[in-house]
């Protein structure tokens, strides 16, 4: 081999070096490490099927929810995020450019309602005349707490509802006897299954809802929609691999918490995947509008929504689009 050849051999391979360095990327995504709601985005990380899309995930950007992690995505080198629909549809209240390129999650059936083993309330209709926490103003703890309410014909004005702060807050409440339920969600209801009974759980009441959503902005949709098909194809790859194999996927899934006991997390998986939590990425314009219907009913949404505006649906595979 020539010096000139050898030459560029060695250009080309640093071209090809920074092109699969420049592909390193990472996601926002909501309660990481809190929540399951990311679970196929880890798996897809550890089999190698973003790779095997064409992009190499290296990492996650959290976020607590609600708009915390749609501005993560906005300032992130790659804006994509999984975040609530609640705060998708808030950003584009407020003008800010952005589209939702596939449903993350669409169950409720992370979240329960439980009070104390002594306590004498059993079920939700024995809520009335008492008070029951939710976590903040116009959260969906309150949006469930109203719908599970009506749909149990228990008339609101007989629960009192209180706001406190935050899921341990609320326990922490219930158990000096503030109020006599209280929310939490997986994997805290299975950890903490031995301590608390259950009352009632929303997925026993309600219908399937859209709970997070993937966004991305316009303006990178037009730019690179290559990548973007990239994270949609390995992220529906990990969904299918949590749905083939669901104690992989939660021994997998423990890793993204701190201490979290292996067992607790396929137990909290095990529940997850019966109730279908992970869309493959297909909007379903029903269960978009119970999520809106909900968040009407606590004030956070007003009017009605123009999906397809929304929507921008070419980033699914074929047999995936459209509104259904």
């Amino acid at each position: 081999m020539t010096m000139r050849r050898w030459l560029r051999v060695v250009a080309a391979l640093a071209v090809m070096a920074l092109a699969s360095a420049a592909r390193a990327e990472e996601l926002t995504i909501t309660q990481w490490g809190v929540g399951f709601y990311g679970l196929p985005v880890a798996v897809a990380m550890d089999k190698g099927y973003f790779k095997k899309a064409g992009i190499d995930v290296t990492g996650i950007l959290t976020a607590a929810g609600g708009g915390t992690a749609v501005r993560n995505m906005l300032a992130s080198p790659l804006p994509y995020g999984e975040v609530a629909l609640s705060a998708a549809l808030a950003a584009r209240a407020q003008g800010l450019p952005v589209v939702m390129v596939n449903v993350g999650s669409r169950s409720i059936a992370e979240f329960a309602w439980v009070t104390m083993p002594n306590s004498d309330v059993h079920s939700i209709k024995d809520l009335a005349g008492k008070k029951v926490s939710f976590t903040n103003p116009k959260s969906v703890t309150e949006m469930l707490l109203l719908m599970s309410l009506d749909a149990a014909q228990v008339p609101r004005d007989s629960v009192t509802r209180i706001s406190s702060g935050g899921y341990g807050p609320g326990l922490t409440v219930m158990e000096s006897g503030g109020v006599v339920a209280a929310p939490v969600v997986e994997p805290a209801r299975t950890i903490t299954k031995a301590k608390y009974r259950t009352v009632f759980a929303p997925k026993d009441l309600l219908a399937p809802m859209v709970i997070t959503v993937g966004i991305t902005t316009k303006d990178f949709a037009a730019a690179h929609p290559e990548t973007l098909t990239a994270i949609v194809a390995g992220r529906r790859a990990g969904v299918d691999e949590v749905y083939a194999h669901p104690q992989e996927a939660a021994r997998i899934g423990a890793k993204t918490f701190e201490n979290l006991d292996p067992k607790v997390a396929e137990e909290a998986v095990a529940n997850l995947h019966a109730a279908k939590l992970w869309s493959r990425g297909e909007f379903v314009k029903d269960e978009l509008e119970r999520m809106a219907n909900g968040l009407r009913l606590v004030g956070e949404l007003q009017g009605e929504v123009d999906w397809k505006a929304l929507i921008d649906d070419r980033f699914l595979p074929a047999d995936l689009r459209g509104l259904r």
